[in-house]
């Protein structure tokens, strides 16, 4: 087995066993992102992905991969025959294995029947990660996401109508200055049509070699501060309905780190804000943060 080009996974991934089951990203144009820049897309083979799975069980982890994560940036992307093959695979051939979860696109969301996802579900799709990153069109257009909000949560909804888990990311300070109040605003809206299972905030860095790097050295973004992007996320958490969603800022970009569960823990965040806000709380300094 052997993995091509770089690699990503969600945090909550840290420790699951990472199947390549596509290359790179389905759309890889968003101007705040350097991931998967070194590779074209494309679905790998079916017969290789099956043979890494393979290779690794008889390599002794059939009874260590409790979690199978399937990479690249859009697994969901490749036909659901294909799927349901790779899912199957991961449960023979490691039988302590308690999830598989992969990134889904909102194309790949959009794209996929709802009778698709749920049979998805039904041999062993456990949650899909999907990037929202705002829900302002303005600031999705802006940053080439692709979609708009009401696509995004319209495959988030169809992904959790089909029984699959739910963990969306939003991107802090990603409207900038200019746009920062429908950033908030529209995000907030999102979050709650949809409300996830789990929730993942993070803060905006400028990446070298991005058209986002370019605006602002140019002068055409102004990049939030640390104070207004506290701010900003206070706003956002006060404005957000999800009951029952799991809700984490803890993210090495992160200014300050956040946990709870909604609506309960609501409160309790914001005055944990407040407390950073008025100085009682340190807060990473920008040489740790690390996106």
């Amino acid at each position: 087995m052997q993995y091509y080009g770089d690699v990503y996974r969600p945090p909550s991934e840290a420790y699951s066993l990472i199947i390549q089951a596509t290359l790179g990203c389905s759309h890889n144009t968003c101007a705040f992102c350097t991931m998967y820049k070194e590779k074209r897309f494309y679905n790998r083979p079916l017969e290789d992905v099956l043979k890494d799975l393979k290779e690794v069980s008889e390599a002794g982890y059939s009874h260590k991969a409790k979690r199978i994560f399937l990479a690249d940036g859009d697994a969901l992307i490749r036909k659901t025959a294909d799927l349901i093959a790779i899912l199957d695979a991961c449960y023979e051939l490691y039988p302590v294995c308690e999830r598989v979860t992969s990134y889904a696109s909102p194309g790949s969301l959009l794209l996929k029947s709802e009778e698709d996802l749920k049979k998805l579900r039904e041999h062993g799709l456990t949650m899909v990660y999907l990037g929202l990153e705002s829900g302002s069109d303005e600031v999705l257009k802006l940053m080439t996401k692709g979609f708009t909000s009401e696509q995004i949560v319209e495959g988030g909804l169809k992904a959790k109508r089909a029984g699959i888990q739910l963990s969306v990311t939003a991107i802090a300070g990603l409207g900038g200055k200019k746009l920062s109040k429908e950033h908030v605003e529209g995000t907030a809206k999102a979050l709650s049509a949809m409300n996830p299972d789990y929730v993942g905030v993070l803060t905006l860095e400028i990446h070298e070699g991005t058209p986002l790097e370019k605006w602002v050295k140019d002068g055409e973004f102004e990049l939030l501060d640390s104070t207004e992007v506290l701010m900003e996320t206070r706003e956002l958490i006060a404005r957000m309905d999800c009951p029952g969603c799991v809700f984490r800022m803890n993210h090495a970009s992160n200014y300050l780190t956040l946990a709870g569960t909604f609506n309960e823990d609501k409160q309790a965040m914001l005055d944990k804000i407040d407390a950073a806000l008025s100085g009682k709380l340190k807060l990473r300094p920008e040489w740790m943060r690390s996106f």
